[in-house]
């Protein structure tokens, strides 16, 4: 696990599952009022640390709706009684997530979410005093999400980017390059320090990767 201290928010890391999917608990300092993003696996992991520092859970929120960031989400919904949300175009990913864990890591996983709500372009997410503003971002899947705090300038990308250079993969039949493409570029135009936070591996700036708009291979 790793913290990192803003103004108004504190934002733990949790690596779970298999493939070590970033769960985030973006959480206010003052309020502990927290927004659960991604939970891919280790519920009773991610209850620990949440009753280790005093949160209170609000909400529980999808970029997108691959198996590894959301198999703990039903858990977490029943031992809060706080909604899931997702972007409409994601929904048959949630639906299907048993089938999906159960093929590409041959486990039996919880049973899928209760979808609360439906993500769209510009739908503002309050955690006590900071506002996180959801970006539609498709390409790696058509209901890929991200989540812009302006004050504190950090994003969470989802598998959209990553530290290294690389970009969430679009190999899938209903993945997109082009979608992707334009995502990442929606992306960059934020302000250059903003933090970004990926659904695996390390945080980073933004600035470090600016040469992305001009990646041959990826056009």
């Amino acid at each position: 696990m790793r913290l990192f201290h803003f103004n108004n928010l504190n934002i733990f890391t949790l690596p779970v599952g298999q493939l070590n999917a970033n769960c985030y608990l973006v959480s206010d300092s003052k309020t502990l009022d927290t927004l659960i993003i991604d939970p891919g696996d280790d519920a009773d992991y991610i209850e620990r640390v949440i009753s280790d520092n005093n949160a209170r859970p609000q909400f529980i929120v999808a970029t997108h709706g691959h198996f590894d960031h959301i198999m703990a989400a039903f858990e977490l919904q029943s031992a809060y009684n706080i909604p899931f949300q997702v972007h409409l175009k994601d929904e048959f990913l949630v639906k299907d997530l048993r089938a999906r864990a159960k093929h590409w890591l041959r486990i039996e996983s919880p049973p899928s979410p209760n979808i609360g709500g439906f993500l769209k372009e510009k739908d503002r997410i309050i955690i006590g005093s900071s506002t996180l503003e959801v970006m539609e971002t498709p390409g790696h899947t058509p209901g890929g999400v991200c989540l812009y705090e302006k004050s504190e300038k950090v994003i969470f990308v989802g598998d959209l980017i990553f530290k290294d250079g690389s970009v969430g993969r679009t190999d899938f039949s209903y993945s997109s390059e082009k979608d992707l493409i334009k995502s990442i570029d929606k992306i960059l135009q934020l302000p250059q320090q903003t933090r970004v936070f990926s659904g695996h591996g390390e945080s980073f700036s933004l600035r470090s990767h600016l040469s992305l708009r001009s990646r041959s291979d990826l056009y």
